[in-house]
């Protein structure tokens, strides 16, 4: 069993060498090893997930670069020849010591594509667990993964509990297309309780909330605009701008009207196109999203987003190809589970409880997976533990008290143990 100092020093290796969404290589071989260690027999590749299912999933040369590094700072060739091959989620089981109910545990592994702060007032650039390699753990995946090894470990040490844990560390929750790849592997089959865990969300360190409101449905997109090049002074009428239609498809996009019925968001992240600045641009590349509060609303206001974007490409003679990159649901939090987590967190040392549900503004495919279970008869929240972050989500300079991690770990242990 994991004390609290080796539990730091793993959420830090974690931080140090982050790595984004389906390239946790070094992370997800970490993970098979250390349950490995605990005598388990984690499930990987085609058996935790279904890497064929998933839309721009990355190269082969961008999974081999990642493996050298991972195997170059210490993780198992084997496994990440594993990973490289078939994927880079896991799943491994706990069985208590007597008969009960199947948990699910989901607990995301990968970070996001943002250069970390080297200022001195960033404690992981003054600690020395920075990663300097153009990825970033700024949203506390690094937390939760190492708070799934230390429950494992924990359960492992003593199983005396009812029923079943089932660890599902999960890649690629940025962008919302980890979790239908490991449910297209059967990956919550049999789950009776779920429970996702998440730190931080600028909240005090200790905060505890059993469950969340808001939630926002969301899909993602990826538009691929191709026109046709022509000399810029020469001959522009010969030419169709696919960066022009672009742009245009992007101020119509945000222009689109909001809904009456739901909350609702639209951004476009990114926008690159062209070649140089003599040639009549013949290709862009745009990502962007839709959220909302409801699941309907997000989907109708999805078509709306691709009408914009084909009516950009019909005025200007570009082809428009419109491709959903990944999304996730709404959720609803089962009572049960919200007030058992909100009365363990009151008798916990450390630990204090919010007036509610945590109202977030955010999404989480973790509602995928939710979603499923409650299909099938069983129950589901998200719990959310204060990481006293003084900078927002996805920003250079996240961090997160570390006492959040052990108070997120013991809540879950008291909880399969009830």
């Amino acid at each position: 069993m994991m004390h609290f100092d080796e539990l730091v020093a793993l959420r830090r290796d974690f931080h140090r060498y982050a790595e984004p969404a389906f390239l946790e290589i070094r992370t997800s071989s970490i993970v098979v090893s250390r349950l490995r260690e605990l005598g388990l027999e984690p499930l990987t590749g085609q058996e935790a997930m279904r890497a064929e299912t998933v839309v721009d999933y990355p190269t082969a040369e961008q999974r081999e670069l990642f493996g050298e590094r991972a195997v170059r700072t210490g993780a198992d060739a084997e496994d990440v020849a594993r990973a490289i091959e078939s994927g880079t989620a896991v799943i491994a089981e706990v069985r208590g010591n007597r008969p009960g109910p199947t948990w699910g545990l989901r607990f995301d592994m990968d970070a996001l594509p943002l250069a970390e702060s080297d200022s001195p007032e960033h404690a992981p650039a003054a600690n020395g667990f920075r990663c300097d390699y153009g990825a970033m753990h700024a949203c506390a995946h690094d937390g939760h993964t190492a708070i799934g090894l230390g429950l494992a470990g924990r359960l492992v040490a003593d199983n005396d509990f009812a029923g079943t844990a089932r660890f599902l560390f999960q890649p690629a929750e940025e962008g919302g297309r980890g979790a239908a790849s490991m449910l297209a592997a059967g990956a919550v089959e049999g789950v009776d309780r779920f429970v996702a865990v998440h730190l931080g969300l600028d909240e005090p360190v200790g905060q505890v909330s059993g469950g969340i409101q808001g939630l926002l449905a969301t899909t993602k997109m990826r538009a691929t605009f191709t026109g046709t090049a022509a000399h810029a002074a020469g001959a522009p009428e010969q030419g169709a701008n696919a960066l022009v239609t672009a742009a245009s498809a992007l101020l119509n996009v945000m222009a689109l009207p909001r809904y009456s019925t739901a909350d609702t968001r639209i951004n476009v992240g990114t926008l690159h196109g062209g070649d140089n600045v003599n040639i009549v641009p013949s290709w862009a590349r745009m990502t962007l999203e839709a959220r909302s509060t409801d699941s309907e609303v997000s989907a109708s206001l999805t078509e709306r987003i691709k009408a914009a974007l084909r009516g950009s490409g019909e005025m200007h003679g570009v082809a428009v190809d419109v491709v959903e990159t990944g999304g996730s649901a709404t959720m609803d939090c089962d009572a049960e589970l919200v007030d058992a987590i909100d009365a363990i967190a009151a008798e916990l040392p450390g630990a204090t409880t919010t007036e509610g549900f945590k109202q977030m503004g955010g999404s989480d495919d973790a509602s995928l997976f939710a979603r499923e279970v409650q299909r099938n008869g069983g129950i589901a929240t998200y719990m959310t533990v204060g990481g006293g972050n003084t900078a927002p989500h996805h920003n250079p300079l996240f961090d997160i008290d570390e006492r959040s991690i052990e108070i997120a770990l013991d809540t879950l242990e008291r909880l399969i143990r009830r």
